[in-house]
C-alpha cells in the first residue's frame, strides 16, 4: 500500500516492503553508530543517569574532567561514585535537583574537587527521553577552569591597568606638583630612591651657577606687582628650560635670582662644560625675552651670571619636618662673589671652571680677564669673560656694549657708594665726560675702586658698577636705569 499525492513524495508502507524497512534499520543503526562517535570525540564530558539511578553512559571527555576511570563508574550507583565526596555537593546536588524538579534544563556552574585539585565545571543537565517516556538524565560537561583562569588572569590584568592609571596620574601629579618646586632630576630621585628623603649629604665635585637681574629692586620700586610677577615669572621660565635643558638642577630661585647646579644629583663629567654652555645660551635668550617684554611695555632685562667648580656638599638639607635639596660650601659662597662683579650681559668664571672645561677639550672664548679679591677666598681671583663656547655646544654671544663718547661738557651729578648689605655712603659729587646707551665715562676727586657699586642721582637712582679706570676717570657700567634717566640727559644736554 502506498500513499500518493501530486505534491508529496510517495512513502512506502514498511509492511509491504521489507526491503525498505531493512534500509531503514540500516540508517537507524548508522545514526547511532554517527551520534556514539560524535559523543565519544566531543571535548565535552556527556554523563547518563538512568532514574533508577545508575550510572549507565560517561564518555572519555566527562571520565577525564572528573578524574575517574570507566570501570569506577559505568554501571555503578550515583551515590555510591558521589556522595563519599562532601566537597562536591553542588555537583550532587545539580543532579538530584535535576531528578525532582524535572526541569527541561539545569544549567550552572559549580566547583568540583579530584584527587586534591579544584576545577571549575559548567553542568547542563536535561530529562533523556524516549517515546514520551523519562528514562533518565543527560548531564554535558564543559570544563571551565582554564577559561576562568583566563577570566581571572583578564580581570587581574584589568586590576593591574586600572592601578598603573592610577600610578600614572599619582606619578603625573607628583611630578607637575613637585616639578614646579625642583628639578626633574630631583623629583625622579625622591620617587625612585627608598631613602630619598633621608637627610644627610655627600661631597662631589660639580659646577655653581648663580645669576641674577641687574637693578631688579628699582624695577619692583616702580611697576605694578601683577606685572612684575608676571614678567619675572616669564624670565624664570624661560631660564630654566634652558638650565634643565643643559642638564642642570635648579637648587632655588633667590627673588629674581637663580641658584643652580651641574653634576648633581646625576652626576657628569662634563659639568663645567655644560655650565658654561648654560649660562650663554641663558644670555643668548635675553633678547628674545626682551622683546616679549618690549610687547607689553615691560622694561628691557639684563643678567649677569657667575660660575664655580669645587667641591661641595650636596643632599638633603633641613629638619625632618622640612627638607631642602641644596648645597653647601666655601665654594658656593665664592659663587656668589663671583656673581656679584658682573654686570648685565656678562658671564664670569672662576678659574677652576674654565680648567675643568678647557681640561675636557673644548675651546672657551674668552673677552678680557679680570683680578680680583673676593671676601673669604685666598688671595687674589682671576675671573674670565666667557663670551663663547666650541663644540660640541658652539655658543657664542655678543656683549652689546658700545664704546662711550665724549661730550663738550661735563654733566656734574651727585652719587653714593653702595656699602655692601649697609645701604649707602655720604653723599659725593662727580661728573660724566663720555656717554653710551649703557655705559659712562665719570670723573671724581673721591677715590674709587673697580666693582665698586655706585648710585648716581641722574633722573632717579642710576645703578652702575666700576669696571675699570680709564684715562685718570672710571668707567661705569649702568646695572639699573631709572625712567626719567633719558629726559634728565636731554635736560642737562640742553642746558650747556
Amino acid at each position: 500500500m502506498t500513499v500518493k499525492d501530486d505534491n508529496i513524495k510517495t512513502i512506502p508502507n514498511m509492511k509491504d516492503n521489507p526491503a525498505a524497512a531493512t534500509e531503514m534499520d540500516e540508517i537507524r543503526d548508522g545514526f547511532e553508530f554517527f551520534r556514539d562517535s560524535i559523543i565519544e570525540n566531543m571535548f565535552e564530558g556527556v554523563m547518563i543517569v538512568s532514574f533508577d539511578g545508575k550510572i549507565t553512559y560517561m564518555n572519555p571527555a566527562a571520565l577525564g574532567v572528573l578524574g575517574l576511570d570507566k570501570d569506577q563508574v559505568v554501571g555503578k550507583a550515583f551515590a555510591a561514585v558521589f556522595l563519599e565526596e562532601p566537597e562536591n555537593d553542588e555537583f550532587v546536588q545539580l543532579v538530584l535537583d535535576t531528578v525532582y524538579e524535572k526541569p527541561d534544563v539545569k544549567d550552572k556552574i559549580v566547583p568540583f574537587y579530584s584527587h586534591g585539585k579544584k576545577n571549575l565545571l559548567r553542568m547542563i543537565a536535561s530529562i533523556y527521553r524516549r517515546n514520551g517516556k523519562n528514562l533518565g538524565m543527560v548531564i554535558v560537561i564543559s570544563d571551565l577552569s582554564d577559561l576562568m583562569d583566563f577570566r581571572d588572569a583578564v580581570k587581574s590584568l584589568q586590576i593591574i591597568q586600572d592601578l598603573n592609571n592610577k600610578l600614572e596620574i599619582r606619578n603625573k601629579l607628583l611630578d607637575e606638583t613637585f616639578g614646579r618646586f625642583l628639578s626633574d632630576e630631583i623629583v625622579r630621585q625622591l620617587l625612585d630612591t627608598p631613602d630619598g628623603l633621608a637627610l644627610g649629604g655627600k661631597k662631589r665635585e660639580l659646577t655653581i651657577m648663580m645669576s641674577d637681574l641687574r637693578g631688579f629692586t628699582a624695577l619692583s620700586e616702580r611697576m605694578p606687582a601683577e606685572d612684575l610677577i608676571t614678567m619675572l615669572n616669564h624670565y624664570l621660565g624661560e631660564m630654566t628650560d634652558v638650565i634643565q635643558g643643559h642638564g642642570g638642577t635648579i637648587i632655588e630661585f633667590i627673588g629674581d635670582g637663580i641658584m643652580a647646579i651641574f653634576g648633581a644629583p646625576a652626576p657628569s663629567e662634563t659639568h663645567a662644560a655644560d655650565a658654561i654652555a648654560a649660562a650663554l645660551a641663558m644670555e643668548d635668550r635675553m633678547d628674545s625675552i626682551n622683546n616679549w617684554n618690549l610687547e607689553r611695555d615691560y622694561p628691557a632685562l639684563e643678567m649677569g651670571i657667575g660660575l664655580n667648580t669645587g667641591e661641595v656638599i650636596v643632599g638633603n638639607i633641613g629638619s625632618e619636618k622640612r627638607t631642602k635639596y641644596g648645597v653647601v660650601g666655601s665654594n658656593v659662597n665664592l659663587c656668589g662673589r663671583i656673581e656679584s662683579y658682573t654686570v648685565g650681559g656678562q658671564v664670569l668664571i672662576a678659574p677652576y671652571t674654565r680648567e675643568a672645561a678647557e681640561k675636557s677639550g673644548i675651546d672657551l672664548e674668552i673677552a678680557n680677564e679680570m683680578t680680583v679679591y673676593p671676601k673669604g677666598a685666598k688671595g687674589k681671583l682671576i675671573l674670565s669673560h666667557v663670551t663663547g663656547i666650541g663644540a660640541p655646544y658652539n655658543i657664542y654671544v655678543n656683549t652689546g656694549h658700545n664704546e662711550p663718547e665724549a661730550i663738550d661738557k661735563i654733566i656734574p651729578v651727585c652719587f653714593h657708594k653702595i656699602e655692601g648689605k649697609h645701604g649707602l655712603a655720604k653723599t659725593l659729587y662727580g661728573g660724566i665726560k663720555a656717554l653710551a646707551n649703557d655705559r659712562a665715562v665719570f670723573e671724581t676727586d673721591s677715590e674709587l675702586a673697580v666693582f665698586d657699586n655706585l648710585q648716581l642721582d641722574a633722573g632717579g637712582k642710576l645703578f652702575c658698577k666700576v669696571m675699570e679706570e680709564k684715562e685718570g676717570a672710571y668707567l661705569l657700567q649702568y646695572t639699573s636705569v631709572p625712567a626719567g634717566y633719558e629726559r634728565w640727559i636731554k635736560e642737562q644736554m640742553d642746558a650747556k
